[in-house]
């Protein structure tokens, strides 16, 4: 028996990594265009499937029936199939929210922003009215808009049901957070990147911020629940989305030329499978020459252009091992290009053993200069360092504890 997923652009969906985590049985993307969902309800052979954007609301028509969430919500992310061939729609959306939401007790009495108007909009606004938070939906055209969001700047709860921000178009944001002063709590439905323009802001404002990955972990292991491929009340979804995060998140390695990023990247590669992303050979690549002619041809600046625009194709990534140059931390625009989908370690070296062949900053600055100016970057934007007398051994030390 076959189980799958519907939507319009699914090539990035980690549905069937969630369904293997919870069970034994085949779980397909289809991807249809808006022409194509007519004939796909009428005639395909799904024992049962999900249902995510734009056609939550579009499948509901073709239905034989809806749960109680389902029409209450008015959208359907789970059609079950009936042994007599009817499609019921139920909504198990809510059922992640909520776990994602958690603890509601703190924000009872305190005003929510409800990003978006759609059929995940609709989801969202059913768990906070039945958990007692008064909330406002802000949409581009509603009475409350983003040209008068300020005046909600006492909102202490954000919860972000939009795609803005969503892979590939990574880095965008749907409001800038600094007006909301009274904000404890983001949440964005997005899981890919991990961390949105959004929660990287939240992030540096101190604010907690979570993804949309635990929502479907848990909307997924209820859907599982509902097809009967899994036992009711069981609760996985915390450890499935642990697994899942060291699974999809990408491992950035920065440190000084010639320390040996590279080396551990290749050593890493090796022993996990993983794709190994070299920014300086994808610089090559681009620009069609060595690094030191492209240098001498036009400069550190238009250099360093060109490396902010690799990383940007190689951060938005996921499951892959990057291996940084040296001078990755001197502009500020690349740290959420690493952080949005990475965890970024330090892979250091005793300057006396650093290899500068080939390397022209290394050459006109001086090795000892360059690590004045460096190391406090790599300790700000590093989570761990590695002390690398052996790539192999520093590649075994970051397997077991990060993947």
């Amino acid at each position: 028996m076959r189980y799958g997923l519907i939507g319009e652009k699914l090539g990035h969906s980690f549905s069937p990594l969630i369904h293997g985590m919870l069970g034994d049985y085949r779980y397909d993307l289809v991807e249809l265009t808006p022409d194509d969902v007519p004939a796909f309800m009428r005639e395909n052979d799904l024992a049962g499937f999900n249902v995510t954007i734009p056609y939550k609301q579009t499948v509901m028509p073709y239905l034989n029936g809806l749960s109680p969430a389902a029409q209450a919500i008015g959208s359907v992310n789970t059609v079950i199939r009936r042994p007599d061939g009817s499609l019921v729609g139920d909504n198990t959306d809510y059922w992640g929210f909520a776990r994602l939401l958690g603890d509601a007790v703190p924000f009872r009495g305190c005003k929510a922003l409800v990003l978006g108007s759609g059929g995940s909009s609709r989801t969202v606004q059913a768990v906070l009215r039945d958990a007692g938070i008064p909330y406002v939906v802000i949409s581009r055209d509603g009475e409350n808009n983003y040209t008068n969001v300020h005046t909600h700047r006492d909102a202490a709860l954000i919860v972000n049901t939009t795609p803005v921000g969503m892979y590939p178009n990574a880095g965008q944001s749907p409001l800038p957070l600094g007006g909301f002063p009274d904000c404890r709590l983001v949440l964005d439905l997005i899981y890919n990147p991990h961390r949105t323009a959004l929660l990287l802001e939240a992030e540096s404002l101190g604010i907690e911020g979570r993804n949309g990955l635990l929502m479907l972990a848990a909307q997924a292991e209820r859907a599982a629940q509902l097809w009967g491929l899994s036992p009711e009340g069981e609760d996985r979804s915390v450890d499935i989305t642990n697994r899942l995060q060291r699974h999809t998140q990408n491992i950035a390695l920065i440190g000084m030329p010639g320390c040996g990023k590279s080396a551990v990247g290749r050593a890493l590669s090796e022993l996990t499978g993983r794709p190994l992303l070299d920014i300086d050979e994808m610089i090559v690549q681009q620009v069609g020459m060595p690094i030191p002619d492209y240098f001498e041809r036009h400069g550190e600046e238009a250099f360093r252009a060109v490396e902010t625009t690799v990383l940007a194709r190689a951060g938005a990534q996921s499951g892959v091992i990057i291996a940084t140059g040296g001078g990755i931390v001197t502009r500020p625009e690349n740290l959420p290009l690493l952080r949005q989908n990475s965890r970024i370690l330090w892979i250091q070296r005793d300057l006396a053993q650093l290899a500068q062949a080939d390397r022209p900053v290394t050459r006109g600055r001086g090795i000892e200069a360059l690590w004045r100016e460096r190391q406090p970057l790599y300790q700000a934007w590093s989570e761990r360092a590695y002390d690398n007398h052996s790539p192999h051994a520093v590649a075994q030390a970051i397997q077991e504890e990060y993947l």
